[in-house]
């Protein structure tokens, strides 16, 4: 019997291999927390949290706090009847990280004790991905170099931080364009522009021949309508997500007519939420992709798993660990070049 005997938190901290810069935020390491499950047999189950201030409200000093009430909360379960520890779990929507970690971490062991990987668990749909590779917000010669050393590095799909500058934006594109001709581009705004500020900007790309593939989180979080208008108002798809935490927004959006994708992303949504998402967004004929905070290789783990298991997702924006100073790795995939595989 699978039954949980102990959950531990633990602090990690991870450094930046360069600054990332994203729209009216600069990063240079970032704290996460190992959630480590211990069943009564003696197995480990792992997981990790990323957590996000700025998209989830989350302070880490608040999470750690909250390692004796997951405790209270699930021990003595069984990680055989897990969708019934997603269901005490799912009480967790203020600390939507600890949520994903932890219900991870319940998969992690539930895989150790059957001998079956998580992917598997999930469906199987896969066996690779592949992931882009992100140019933050620079000056457009940083942009324009940062492209082409992730042309160098093999990637096809390249993630474009945009949303302080617009003008110097829409020159940037231009120059990682003439870097990178032949790569899909993802483009992200982080809630950076107004509506009328990002139908101009990409109104601007398409005139000068540049494709946009996904055109991400251009306006604030709330203004639904302000997608909207950018989706009505734009040749290329547009995105959400910082828009689209839970599974309750996500059916707005859809009923609103917002969006042409949405952006999963563990963090914000748990593993619980993320499946009902994917169910949704495919009920509506609205295309998918997934994301991530700034979760190290074991973080990432989580959702190369649920991307190989769904199956369902256009997009794989899973490149944070490249971009972190990692001591050791620590996913149960393996990389090469831009694919991540099992």
């Amino acid at each position: 019997m699978g039954k949980i005997k102990s959950v531990k938190f633990k602090l990690n901290r991870f450094e930046y291999v360069k600054p990332f810069h994203i729209t009216n935020n600069i990063s240079y390491d970032t704290q996460n927390i190992e959630v480590i499950i211990e069943l009564e047999n003696g197995i480990i189950g792992r997981g990790e949290a990323s957590p996000s201030f700025r998209v989830n409200g989350e302070k880490i000093q608040a999470l750690l706090g909250l390692e004796p009430v997951v405790n209270e909360m699930i021990i003595g379960m069984d990680v055989r009847n897990y969708r019934q520890i997603f269901d005490v779990t799912d009480k967790l929507f203020g600390a939507p990280s600890i949520k994903a970690a932890v219900q991870y971490a319940v998969l992690d062991a539930f895989s150790e004790e059957i001998g079956v990987p998580v992917y598997q668990i999930l469906g199987g749909m896969k066996t690779k991905i592949e992931t882009d590779y992100t140019v933050s917000i620079g000056t457009i010669e940083e942009r324009m170099e940062d492209a082409k050393k992730i042309v160098e590095r093999g990637h096809s799909v390249i993630k474009i931080k945009v949303g302080e500058n617009l003008e110097e934006d829409i020159q940037a594109m231009m120059a990682i364009y003439e870097v990178s001709k032949g790569c899909k581009y993802i483009v992200d705004a982080n809630t950076g522009y107004t509506p009328k500020q990002a139908v101009k900007f990409v109104t601007e790309l398409y005139r000068a021949g540049i494709d946009i593939h996904v055109f991400e989180q251009p306006v604030a979080m709330h203004d639904i309508e302000g997608l909207k208008y950018v989706r009505w108002n734009s040749p290329f798809p547009v995105a959400a997500d910082e828009s689209a935490r839970t599974k309750y927004e996500v059916m707005r959006l859809i009923k609103e007519e917002a969006v042409d994708y949405i952006n999963i992303k563990l963090m914000k949504s748990g593993i619980s939420d993320a499946l009902a998402i994917v169910e949704m967004v495919k009920a509506a004929n609205l295309r998918l992709m997934l994301g991530c905070m700034a979760e190290s290789s074991l973080g990432v783990n989580q959702s190369v798993h649920f991307a190989l298991g769904i199956g369902a997702f256009d997009f794989h924006d899973l490149d944070s660990p490249l971009m972190l100073k990692e001591p050791e790795f620590r996913g149960k995939y393996k990389v090469e070049g831009p694919y991540y595989f099992v």
